[in-house]
This record gives structure tokens, sequence and C-alpha cells, in this order.
């Protein structure tokens, strides 16, 4: 017998500053922040605790104090579990790795009802040992650690050479901060709240030529929950849920960057990916109401939604300075804020996604509310999308 799987309930801490520094008198605990998360999303979802049989973790950062969280917070929670109760790790991609094998614990028969979930603290370690750490965990050892090359330099390249190829202008992809900013506004998860215009993006510091300050993510701390179940048991709930419909994933066979000469700003695997998730949903990108994308910085926004299919190739950053994928456009993209202005609490930033659509397509999004949505997409990646693992939603209200 086929199944599928629903989400049916979710909480979000605001993404901002929570952590606390080592010698700070009062601390922030992560268990605390989390367990009360647990329970804000199973009273949303309106499930019995003892109906939860499976629970995976993103991995905490490594400045995460209590080890081995997800089998503590389980002590906490008083919770026993005969499906899967585990911590998964894939960089950028971690969380939305979390929820795909939540799912897959329901689509294989080992739980009824599962939760993704997990917490990002870095706002009190410093930027040089964040820096650090990140380059170690993301580049070669050989090559890009050494010679201090950052993620944000991979995204820096991709906007030099996608102006340099369709003639975009730096305005127009710095349209997609203005766009973004504007969303975030409307969002009470959001870590940056107050309006911008294209002359604060463009007037800010250069990061990394031609990315400035508001094009590119901030840190912050995040924490979020998701209750997943088989759509039977969602259907038994008699409330709102959305289904996950289509899933497709691609891994291009590069670490991060390829050193393979190849179309650097194609996104290959993210257009493979969603290929596979639109056909297995039965649909086309032109019937998608909004899309939540992993974009770090306004140039990603830009690739992904070309890649998708949103958007023609070479268009997408003159879309959003036109306001395509503004709330009331064409195709509203990022309607969180994204990860430039909601923040990029990276290990936890899918979940974030997941709950901007568990939020939209259960029309409980409030001033940014997409008007009668019922398809919804997520993306995530790893690397500069040298993988990508795409979710296509539905609502069912």
């Amino acid at each position: 017998m086929s199944r599928a799987v629903a989400i049916v309930g979710a909480s979000a801490i605001p993404v901002g500053r929570h952590q606390t520094a080592d010698d700070a008198a009062l601390q922030t605990l992560e268990h605390e922040i989390m367990t009360r998360l647990v329970v804000d999303a199973v009273r949303d979802a309106g499930v019995d605790k003892q109906d939860i049989q499976s629970l995976v973790f993103t991995l905490p950062r490594p400045y995460t104090r209590q080890k081995y969280f997800h089998t503590f917070l389980m002590g906490q929670l008083r919770l026993a579990c005969r499906g899967n109760v585990m911590e998964v790790m894939g960089n950028g991609m971690t969380a939305a790795l979390a929820f795909d094998q939540a799912c897959n614990d329901i689509l294989l028969g080992r739980a009824n009802v599962a939760l993704a979930l997990g917490i990002n603290m870095e706002s009190a370690v410093s930027a040089t040992e964040h820096m650090m750490s990140s380059m170690r965990t993301t580049g070669d050892v050989d090559f890009h650690t050494s010679a201090g090359f950052t993620p944000i330099a991979w995204y820096a390249m991709d906007a030099m050479r996608y102006m340099h190829e369709h003639g975009a202008t730096r305005e127009q992809i710095a349209a997609v901060a203005v766009k973004n900013r504007h969303h975030a506004s409307l969002n009470p998860l959001a870590q940056f709240r107050k309006p911008i215009t294209l002359e604060d993006v463009v007037a800010q510091r250069p990061i990394v030529e031609p990315l400035g300050l508001y094009e590119v993510p901030p840190r912050g701390d995040g924490a979020a929950c998701l209750v997943l179940a088989s759509e039977e048991v969602a259907k038994s709930l008699g409330r709102p849920y959305v289904l996950v419909r289509g899933r497709g994933f691609c891994h291009d066979g590069s670490h991060q960057i390829s050193d393979v000469p190849n179309d650097m700003i194609g996104f290959a695997a993210a257009r493979q990916a969603a290929q596979d998730a639109y056909r297995q949903a039965g649909i086309g990108p032109e019937q998608l109401d909004l899309a939540e994308l992993y974009a770090p910085c306004t140039i990603v926004e830009v690739l992904v939604s070309e890649a998708i299919g949103l958007l023609p190739r070479g268009q997408g950053a003159r879309a959003a300075a036109e306001g395509q994928t503004r709330l009331g456009g064409r195709i509203p993209i990022s309607t969180s804020g994204g990860l430039t202005s909601r923040g990029h609490p990276a290990y936890v930033t899918s979940l974030y996604n997941y709950v901007e659509l568990a939020e939209q397509l259960r029309w409980r999004a409030g001033e940014r509310q997409v008007k009668n949505a019922r398809f919804g997409l997520a993306t995530g990646e790893l690397g500069n999308y040298n993988a990508a693992l795409i979710h296509v939603m539905e609502a069912v209200q």
C-alpha cells in the first residue's frame, strides 16, 4: 500500500541572537529551547505524544555544549520511540536531509508520526573562529582552505559570471535583497525586519565584490520543529495540512565547486532535482504559487529560480527588479524574507523554509499570505548547488 507524508504541525523561534557567551552569568540552554518547540509543534499538530515514533535531528554546531544532543533531548522529553532517533549532517543541506529522513520513516512504515527538528547556535562565537571552522568544513583542505576561499567567494564569482553572460546589472541583483527585506518585515520569525531601499543595498560595504553586506547572509541562531504524519493520520486530525507531493535529489559529483570546466551558473543539480520533483508531483513549475529557496546570497536566488524553471535563463535578476518575485507578483519567492533577511542559521535553515510553506499552505501567513496558495516548493543545497534536494508541497484545506 502506498503512503504519503504531510506536514501537520510546526514551530520555530525568531532567528537572531540567542546563544550566551561562556562567561555569561545566566546561560541559554539549547535543550530548554527545543523542548518548548516540540511541545508547541505537537500542540499545533493536534497529535498525541505517544504517536511520535521517529525524531530526526539536525547535527548541532560544534559550539553546542551538550553533545549527543538527540538522545539527551529524548530524555528531557521522556519519549520512547521504536522508529528512529538520529542526527544527520550535510552542511547546508543538513535540515533538508533531516526532513527527508523523517519522511522516509513514514513512507517505510516505521512511524505514523515523526519529527524533523534541530537547533543552530553560533552568535556568541567569534567571527574568526566561526570562519576558520566554516572554511575547514566547506572547502578542500589542500586548496580552498589554505587560500582563504570562503563560500561567499563562490557566489561572488557566480554574480560576476552572470552579469558578464546575461548583461544583468548590479542593481538588478541587489533588488533581490530589497524584496526579501520587504517580505521579512511581515514575518515575526525574521532576523532583520526594517525595510531597505535599493540605494541602501548598493551603498553597503563590499563583502566579496560585487556582493555587499545586505546581499549576504547574517549570522544568527535558530531552532525549529516540524511534525510530519502519514496522510491517513493527517486526515483524521480534521484540520488543514500540507502534503508532500514530490521529491527530487541530485549530486553532480563535485565537492562544493567543480574543478572540471562546466556551466558554473547553470546549477545542473538543482535543475535535475527540480525536474524529478515536478515529475513525481505531477505538476510543472508554472503551477507553483510560491517557492522558498535556500539562497545564501542574492545571486543564488536568481540562479536557483532559473534552474528550477520559475524564470527563463538570464531573466531572474531582471524579474526581481520588475517585482515579479515579490508578494503580489507573478511568482513570489522567499516570502519568509529569505536567507538574507529572515536569517541563515545554516544547519536549520531548511527547516525554516518548510515552516514558511507550512504557514503559507495552511493559509496562516497573515500579511504575507499568498492568496489561495495551493502548490509550493522548497530547495536545499550542498556547496554551490553541487547538490540539491527539492520538495514540492500541496495545500489540503
